[in-house]
């Protein structure tokens, strides 16, 4: 049976997301990965796959994109260029992509890749065990559960969390999954 490994993220000092925070977070997503390997050996219900799965890679990809630093996105990358033509511009996506992550409740704000009709898509995904889009590789993920921010915003804060998320992004991450998603 397959063994999934738990990745190392090199993230640095970000602006608002305290490291404690950042610590704790790291600590649920291996959980995933051990919840994961615990299904697959039997020892959890084989229903808890999908959402132990799915709980990994969404973290994987969040996590990934606050690598190295903060980096702005390319002006002249395909990523950016498919975003102008599937949404009219970067700005019109980036707010409508806040205004998703601003969704009342918990889950996943995303950004996929349409492999059969070639087009990017934001998503809403509640819970990640039903609601991830089929046959669409995920290029950006921000968590929107609690766990994510409430430490250090407070319920409140949602919106600065999401504001302080994108000026901790490192684009070239984010570009690297369209690219890997697109060949």
């Amino acid at each position: 049976m397959n063994k999934y490994n738990e990745l190392k993220f090199n993230i640095p000092t970000l602006k608002g997301i305290s490291a404690k925070t950042t610590e704790e977070h790291l600590k649920l997503y291996a959980g995933y990965v051990k919840n994961l390997n615990d299904t697959l050996d039997g020892k959890q219900d084989i229903r808890r796959l999908g959402f132990e799965y799915n709980g990994m890679r969404n973290h994987e990809v969040y996590f990934s994109s606050l690598e190295d630093g903060a980096q702005a996105i390319s002006a002249d990358s395909p990523l950016s260029a498919q975003i102008a033509k599937d949404f009219g511009s970067f700005d019109t996506w980036l707010t409508s992509f806040k205004a998703l992550a601003l969704t009342r409740g918990i889950g996943w704000a995303m950004l996929y890749w349409d492999r059969k009709d070639k087009c990017l898509l934001n998503a809403w995904v509640e819970e990640q065990h039903l609601g991830q889009l089929q046959d669409c590789a995920l290029i950006l993920a921000l968590d929107m559960w609690e766990h994510s921010y409430v430490a250090d915003y407070q319920p409140s804060g949602k919106k600065n969390y999401v504001e302080d998320f994108f000026l901790n992004l490192n684009w070239s991450k984010v570009e690297g999954n369209f690219s890997n998603a697109t060949k």
